[in-house]
């Protein structure tokens, strides 16, 4: 990376944001169930221009499919170059049916943490993804006399 300041932030192109997609395997899906905005916690994998993940009955499935809308954010972190980053992918969301097709998907070896019945598999077809890149500040940068202290004992 070239010698940027400590506050600039680097927009990610298309193809970096899926080569940071595809780094880690956890992120949130955020999704709209009767009105009201839901965030959950899902491992997914890339699969081509695609994301898919799995899960079961309740909220996150049935806010997440018949072509719903959905958004599902993933960051990372590299700890030696101290290089953040976060991807955000927005676009439809459909439950993916057909045997030959979930045969296939069951192929990419998408396991969830979560232990019980997850036997639906979701795909997300992005209409946009973006991504940013950033250095991650030292916490000592936002202190300042109105932060927290270590207060004494009243004697």
């Amino acid at each position: 990376m070239s010698s940027e300041s400590s506050s600039e932030v680097q927009n990610l192109e298309h193809h970096q944001c899926w080569a940071m997609l595809r780094t880690v395997s956890v992120g949130r899906l955020a999704v709209l169930v009767d009105g009201q905005p839901d965030i959950f916690p899902i491992n997914y994998t890339v699969d081509g221009g695609t994301l898919v993940f799995r899960t079961g009955e309740g909220t996150k499935l049935a806010g997440s499919t018949g072509g719903a809308l959905v958004a599902m954010e993933a960051d990372g972190v590299d700890a030696i170059s101290g290089q953040a980053w976060s991807v955000v992918v927005k676009g439809p969301a459909a439950a993916i049916t057909g045997t030959e097709h979930i045969l296939d998907t069951a192929a990419l070896y998408l396991f969830p943490w979560q232990a019980g019945k997850k036997d639906a598999f979701i795909r997300v077809s992005p209409d946009s993804i973006t991504g940013r890149r950033f250095r991650v500040t030292a916490p000592m940068t936002w202190w300042t006399q109105l932060s927290p202290a270590v207060k004494t004992a009243p004697e």
